[in-house]
């Protein structure tokens, strides 16, 4: 496993990232003093991606374009942008060029726990620029989750505080059934001390987290997000109470998570239709995410759901200890799963770019290529071919395309793809 530090070197100019295939092709070429202000700009890049197709949901674009970057910034964004001037070019022909990817749904408190894992090998190392952990810490451990993961990690990491004091520190089994542990008011405020790291509250409802406390926690959970003034998240499948009876206390811009879970008290009733409250739900502005983690998404379910016209708010893949070596794997496994179901590319791709920035709030302007905003790039190539996907129940399907990340661009810095092959 690789070390932060290792993998912080994998920059562009490496020996494995030019073994990849990409390398600095153009050195930067002096600018005349003749020249007006805004010739000298575009003839001075940091680096410029070349020749591949941009998808940009938040432009609404879909072209063939390239895409300079200064000083950790977007540049400029237009076709045939001269390589001359340019310290590092890469050639991106025959891939696509996005955003960088937003994965709203991790655990990433490695060490501590059954469920953490590496962030930058995990995410940055497979096309993910910013990545959201889902309580993964409760009151007392979100300083030291700020402390030891969010600022040494290279990739971007923001957080959500669970409404239980531990977390998924001890595991999952029994974590809410001591309601002593699950306090509205301290968790409110340990959320206000660590903003803007923090950016939503996590509630799971699962029975064998709560027990028959579900509806309790849930209420708890709504009180320290009403404090805080941010979001909730609230993992549902296998509740001790129906779905409707949690569905029915979310509040507009909360997130319901495993929104197509096989497990009982999912989003179907007993005729394969969504249940009217899911609808209710989201015409009232609550969000719903993927969140696979392994054990919560059924492809059966998710194609019903997708046949019915509800498709996701968001592709969070719950990545994490128990799942990081399948059924989920990455988050660009995850996109394929649902190109296999029958979403576009673009589709796919505003859900892990666009559609997060509307779930939290990051305080810096991501999910968007337009000139200005934060140099976070991903240049993703679509393989075509035969490929096994797996969802929790074990059903296998068999796919024609799968994104592979090929690099990751974080505020300028260039990463090469980690990932392999499903």
């Amino acid at each position: 496993m690789l070390t932060r530090r290792q993998f912080s070197q994998l920059l562009i100019g490496s020996p494995l990232l030019a073994s990849c295939g990409f390398g600095r092709e153009a050195s930067a070429a002096p600018v005349s003093a003749a020249q007006d202000m805004g010739a000298a700009l575009s003839q001075s890049r940091d680096l410029l991606i070349k020749g591949g197709t941009v998808i940009d949901p938040s432009q609404n674009l879909h072209a063939l374009l390239d895409v300079a970057v200064k000083d950790g910034k977007i540049l400029q964004i237009a076709p045939d942008i001269p390589a001359d001037g340019s310290r590092s070019v890469i050639s991106a022909k025959g891939k696509i060029v996005t955003p960088g990817l937003i994965d709203v749904h991790v655990h990433i408190f490695e060490g501590v726990g059954p469920t953490g894992v590496n962030v930058d090998q995990y995410c940055l190392g497979r096309g993910v620029t910013t990545a959201v952990d889902a309580g993964s810490a409760g009151y007392f451990s979100i300083a030291g989750f700020r402390q030891y993961v969010i600022k040494p990690s290279a990739t971007r990491v923001y957080a959500m505080v669970d409404i239980g004091a531990r977390g998924t520190l001890m595991g999952l089994v029994g974590n809410y059934s001591n309601l002593d542990w699950v306090n509205p008011q301290l968790t409110a405020r340990a959320a206000e001390a660590n903003k803007p790291d923090v950016v939503a509250i996590k509630a799971r409802l699962s029975k064998e987290i709560t027990g028959a406390n579900d509806l309790e926690v849930l209420k708890r959970a709504v009180e320290a997000a009403e404090i805080s003034h941010l979001p909730l998240m609230v993992h549902v499948g296998d509740s001790y109470s129906p779905l409707p009876d949690i569905l029915k206390q979310l509040r507009k811009g909360d997130v319901l998570t495993h929104c197509f879970t096989g497990r009982p008290h999912g989003p179907l009733d007993a005729n394969g239709k969504i249940l009217p409250e899911m609808l209710d739900c989201r015409e009232r502005g609550v969000l719903f995410d993927v969140g696979d983690g392994g054990p919560h998404l059924s492809l059966d379910v998710a194609e019903k759901c997708l046949q019915q016209n509800f498709l996701p708010d968001t592709i969070g893949t719950d990545l994490g200890g128990l799942s990081y070596n399948g059924p989920v794997y990455d988050l660009v496994t995850e996109l394929s799963k649902f190109l296999l179901l029958g979403m576009s590319v673009d589709q796919v791709i505003e859900r892990v770019t666009l559609r997060p920035t509307r779930m939290f709030n990051f305080g810096v302007e991501l999910g968007t290529l337009r000139p200005g905003a934060v140099a976070d790039v991903t240049i993703l190539e679509v393989r075509e071919g035969s490929f096994v996907f797996s969802d929790s129940t074990g059903k296998k399907r068999t796919g024609r395309q799968k994104l592979q990340s090929v690099a990751a661009i974080r505020a300028g810095k260039t990463y090469i793809n980690r990932s392999d092959d499903v």
